[in-house]
């Protein structure tokens, strides 16, 4: 069959309406510029950068309109897709089965590497962060379902509460970080209780309310949080009692003085790094055999059809509580993470951006995919700091790279992910019958 000639005419029309959205976007973020000059702020134009957003969304958006015509016009079998399908989800899996350790690898040498300094472990350490967030709200969101958009709350909850102990109470991190994680998961219970007969946006609706509450009741409670002005001082975590200081009182000994090493700032940047990374392997080891019990099944059961959840005996009102809980403890602990090693934190550092992020790296990498959370946390933020020298730029170039790749793969991009149950198990359906 002769393939059937491409509109030229309606892709033109449709890159020149998309290159003119463009026009009337750029000329403003992009096409201006305020400076200080010695008469005083003036606008300096710079047309040459809209004129190159202007020419590459036009030709990326007749680009588009060629594939998806080219697509249409093939046409495949709804038994071509299925296989199709399965192909790039078998491929998937095998990505993410050798991807996992090396990237576990490659996390554990990383300050060792020839190019590693204080930034870019800064930035492994950041990005490890995001990955814990991603996973705890993982459950929430991609197990069992549940849209929550104010999962920051939890984070905010957490890094408080060990800032609160450890500044009044003289509580160490270790024994803090329980702590935290447990009061985090008395509020995603408390959360959890009155959405329990909500769903789908007005779920979302009521999760982002309760964010902003936590949040402005951290603002204006002064006396017990101090307000905008934030808590500083917090202490910083030791090993095993050595601190990562230069100087200690008399009779006490420091972490480079034990190990008879030269002082220097890196050996708290490394160890923080490591607190991270190793919190964050246990969020996922936790998170990967939940899904093997009871729990986890019913959680997905939840996820896939609350009344045939019903149907076959399970509570959805304690599945719904146990999601939120284990989801916020994970926040908890990761806000405790984030409160020891900043040394200070304010409201302003719990704002709903904090949440969007987390759940777009949830959505981006995949419901219900852990690899694909931490792909997405290296994308998203790791990324972002690429662009960093783009300086006012870097915020368009951080939504571009998200509507490319919602455009490229519209589930994430690892949507793929084999059942946690089989009723048939692969090696059983490949023996012949008989």
């Amino acid at each position: 069959m002769a393939e059937r000639p491409l509109d030229l005419v309606a892709i033109a029309r449709e890159a020149g309406l998309a290159s003119a959205v463009a026009l009337g976007l750029t000329l403003v973020m992009m096409g201006t510029e305020t400076v200080d000059r010695p008469g005083g702020l003036a606008l300096e134009y710079r047309w040459s950068w809209v004129v190159i957003a202007v020419v590459v969304v036009f030709f990326g958006r007749a680009a588009f309109a060629i594939r998806r015509e080219k697509r249409a016009e093939r046409g495949a079998a709804p038994a071509d897709r299925l296989s199709g399908e399965d192909r790039v989800g078998t491929w998937i899996q095998t990505f993410a089965r050798y991807a996992a350790p090396v990237l576990i690898v490659f996390a554990f040498i990383l300050p060792f590497l020839p190019f590693s300094n204080r930034y870019v472990v800064d930035i492994a350490t950041l990005v490890l962060t995001y990955v814990m967030l991603g996973w705890g709200l993982n459950i929430v969101v991609g197990l069992a379902g549940l849209l929550d958009l104010g999962y920051v709350a939890f984070y905010a909850v957490g890094a408080y509460s060990y800032a609160l102990l450890a500044i009044h109470f003289d509580f160490s991190f270790w024994l803090a970080l329980p702590l935290a994680g447990i009061l985090a998961a008395f509020a995603g219970i408390l959360l959890g209780f009155p959405v329990l007969r909500l769903r789908g946006d007005y779920l979302a609706i009521v999760t982002l309310g309760f964010g902003e509450m936590i949040r402005i009741i951290l603002l204006n409670w002064y006396s017990f949080t101090k307000g905008p002005d934030g808590l500083s001082g917090i202490p910083r975590p030791s090993f095993f009692g050595l601190p990562f200081k230069r100087r200690v009182p008399e009779g006490t000994e420091s972490f480079s003085t034990f190990f008879n090493l030269e002082y220097s700032s890196m050996h708290r940047i490394v160890f923080l790094y490591y607190l991270i990374l190793l919190l964050a392997l246990a969020t996922n080891f936790f998170t990967l055999r939940a899904r093997k019990l009871p729990v986890g099944r019913a959680w997905e059961a939840l996820r896939e059809d609350e009344i045939a959840c019903r149907s076959l005996g399970i509570n959805p009102t304690s599945t719904k509580l146990t999601a939120f809980a284990i989801g916020a403890m994970f926040g908890g602990f990761a806000g405790s993470f984030f409160a020891t090693r900043q040394g200070f934190i304010s409201p302003e550092s719990f704002t709903f951006v904090e949440s969007a992020v987390i759940l777009a790296i949830v959505v981006l990498g995949g419901m219900g995919s852990q690899i694909g959370v931490v792909i997405a946390s290296i994308v998203l933020i790791g990324g972002t700091e690429l662009f960093r020298e783009l300086a006012e730029f870097r915020m368009l170039a951080f939504g571009a790279l998200m509507v490319a790749i919602m455009v490229w793969r519209p589930r994430g991009l690892l949507a793929h992910r084999d059942p946690t149950v089989r009723l048939h198990p692969k090696k059983d359906r490949a023996e012949p019958a008989g």
